[in-house]
């Protein structure tokens, strides 16, 4: 196997464009530093070719879980294609954008009007302008991740460490404005306690409260309750952020599953399939007040993301694609536990069934034995990683292919720990793998 032409394009790369990605979650520093093919040169279903014509089946997060379907799903690029020959923008506006309006409504009924954008870290930039404009006031509470904009970084502006558990660990604000301090602040995921103190101290300035319904773990139903409780008895917009989970385990959002509805839930990711499209829904009197304020932007209008979301929910529940997104993620979390218990290495395994994630669990060898693992798994031919975002195309199949070749490779990390005083280090063939967001310079 040769890993060459990748390797050298991303040293290029890093020249020429800060970060050498334009999404820092890619960086090969973050999966198999020295080794990671880097870039593709086709995609298809769940296997990639890369600049070596090396193939992979892709069992890692999956191009961040942007496509449910697969890579290049036949049928929506079907229609996708067919949009494109009629040209995908002109002076007047696509009526897709009217017909996915309301496709997506009539899956949401309290949800009564929509805007778009091109990706999630705008849709959430968004829904917090329009929540701001709806309530007149300033300060956002919030829990989970959200995206890259100011208004979310400037919680590190307080303290450096208040997005720790928020899937952003050591980020520097710089950048953000600093008489941002003290607009945004996190709470803690199911802990009621902390979010009413939080909201009792920002209530009087509150514009909106923002939580991920779920992601690692189940939400509390009672510590989501008490949120809605609060937000409707003071007239606090509530947002939901779908972004990551939605179109998981429902035809929409999660919180369709828990039976509480937001004021206002923002998707992108999954819901077009790797098309760009960011989606926010909500109630009628907070989403007219976006007329209050200016949002708007050339390439929403563009009509390619509206058809590919179309084609892609049609696809979805016709399919019954969530039942079998959890029955698929179920079964290689058994892999992983049955696995890891035959061969006794120790391992946590969490995340919603089509979200999986699992960890080691040796204290400070844990990045050396996932490098090791993803090294490993590399010669065998599998991207993989911690984390498994399920897409349809990974097939009974290949499911079994990705058993074979996990098994095998924790034979030689149970040996390692057992037989060669658990060091790893010397067995890799480059650096261990980075902090998710670390600057590898």
């Amino acid at each position: 196997m040769k890993l060459n032409l990748g390797k050298a394009l991303y040293k290029k790369s890093s020249k020429v464009i800060p970060g050498g990605v334009q999404l820092l979650s890619k960086r090969p520093e973050i999966f198999l530093p020295d080794l990671w093919p880097s870039y593709y040169k086709k995609a298809k279903g769940c296997e990639i070719t890369d600049l070596d014509n090396n193939n992979f089946y892709d069992f890692t997060n999956c191009s961040v879980g942007m496509c449910p379907l697969g890579y290049s799903n036949e049928y929506v690029n079907k229609e996708v294609i067919n949009a494109i020959k009629k040209s995908n923008i002109s002076t007047l506006n696509s009526f897709y954008e009217y017909d996915f309006a309301k496709l997506i409504l009539k899956l949401h009924p309290w949800a009564k009007m929509a805007r778009f954008t091109k990706s999630g870290g705008e849709a959430m930039s968004v829904a917090v302008r329009i929540a701001r404009a709806f309530s007149g006031k300033n300060k956002v509470l919030f829990c989970g991740y959200h995206g890259w904009h100011d208004w979310y970084l400037s919680a590190n502006l307080q303290n450096k460490n208040n997005l720790e558990t928020h899937l952003l660990p050591d980020i520097s604000p710089k950048g953000v404005p600093k008489y941002l301090k003290n607009t945004a602040a996190p709470f803690e995921f199911n802990n009621t306690i902390d979010f009413e103190k939080k909201f009792k101290k920002y209530k009087n300035d509150l514009a909106c409260v923002i939580l991920e319904p779920t992601r690692a773990e189940l939400p509390n139903i009672k510590f989501i309750k008490k949120i809605r409780q609060l937000t409707k008895k003071f007239n606090i917009p509530l947002i939901f952020d779908e972004i990551t989970v939605g179109w998981r385990v429902t035809n929409g959002g999660f919180h369709k599953k828990i039976k509480i509805n937001p004021d206002i839930a923002v998707f992108s990711k999954a819901t077009s399939n790797g098309f760009p499209l960011g989606t926010i829904i909500g109630k009628k009197n907070i989403m007219e007040t976006a007329q209050n304020s200016f949002i708007s932007s050339a390439y929403w209008t563009e009509n390619i993301g509206f058809v590919a979301a179309i084609s892609m929910i049609k696809f979805f529940i016709k399919n019954n694609v969530s039942k079998k997104l959890i029955y698929k993620g179920r079964s290689i979390k058994k892999i992983w536990k049955t696995v890891s218990d035959r061969h006794e290495v120790e391992i946590k395994i969490s995340g919603l069934d089509p979200l999986p994630v699992f960890n080691f669990n040796y204290d400070k060898k844990n990045d050396e034995i996932m490098t090791y693992f993803t090294q490993e798994m590399l010669k065998l031919g599998f991207l993989a990683h911690g984390s498994c975002f399920i897409m349809l195309a990974h097939s009974k199949k290949l499911i079994k292919k990705y058993e074979k070749a996990f098994e095998s490779v924790f034979m030689k990390i149970s040996y390692i720990l057992n037989n060669k005083k658990g060091k790893f280090k010397p067995l890799l063939k480059g650096r261990v793998k980075f902090a998710k967001f670390k600057n590898p310079v």
